[in-house]
């Protein structure tokens, strides 16, 4: 099966060089050149992957990040940022709202190709490994409906957000450094500041609401998640 990937950027040339690079890597290729569009098609086309300059005229990439992430239609799409900036602020909110991975301009088509198969690979990997729930205390994980309960009641997660949380879950109270966090779930090897991770539990703790304090602060090192009565799969039982 062919991976769709959707490039949404205003420049003709971005767009000439990633359509050959990427449909000779194999994979089907979409590309718009505005915001309404690309939220139109991302709904209608169902990509595998969305390839989004956060440079656009009228609607900012970075809204449309934000709009794609809170649509369930849309919010389970990977998200890989193509910023001219180098501010790292702007990578930073990219991924805060949702985005799974940035290339800054100018780039290589072969790594963004790279760190394309990597996202998808990520994701196949996360359907193949995933258990059906996974729950402590009042927080229950289901990995089949990909949905988060508090106290019975559903919050709605990123999909990086969703990632990190069964992450900790799964590993409960063993300790996860910060460089291991944005290697196991962001795919990096320290390329970015680990101030991410920080910024994600932070979010992730406002979302869990009453029950942010599962999660515990390492002072130096990470997070882990208390120890406490997990209810899991057999899958998990036997990794």
């Amino acid at each position: 099966m062919q991976h769709k990937i959707m490039i949404v950027d205003d420049e003709a040339d971005v767009i000439d060089m990633l359509v050959i690079n990427l449909r000779a890597a194999g994979f089907q290729v979409i590309a718009v050149e505005d915001g309404a569009t690309a939220l139109a098609k991302a709904r209608s086309e169902a990509p595998s992957l969305i390839v989004l300059d956060l440079m656009l005229p009228r609607m900012p990439g970075l809204e449309i990040c934000k709009v794609l992430k809170s649509d369930p239609a849309t919010r389970h799409i990977p998200i890989i940022m193509l910023t001219a900036k180098a501010e790292e602020v702007d990578k930073i909110v990219g991924l805060e709202l949702g985005a799974d991975d940035y290339v800054t301009k100018p780039f290589s088509p072969r790594e963004l190709i790279l760190r394309i198969n990597r996202s998808l690979r990520r994701g196949k990997d996360k359907v193949a490994a995933s258990v059906e729930k996974l729950a402590i205390g009042d927080l229950v994980l289901d990995h089949t409906r990909h949905e988060v309960l508090v106290k019975s009641k559903p919050v709605e997660l990123t999909a990086t957000e969703f990632r990190l949380l069964a992450l900790l879950m799964e590993r409960r109270g063993r300790v996860q450094g910060r460089d291991s966090l944005l290697n196991d779930v962001w795919g990096y090897e320290s390329v970015i500041d680990t101030r991410t991770v920080d910024t994600h539990v932070r979010r992730l703790r406002e979302k869990l609401g009453p029950l942010a304090t599962y999660i515990e602060t390492i002072r130096g090192v990470g997070y882990r998640i208390s120890e406490g009565e997990l209810v899991e799969s057999p899958m998990l039982a036997t990794r």
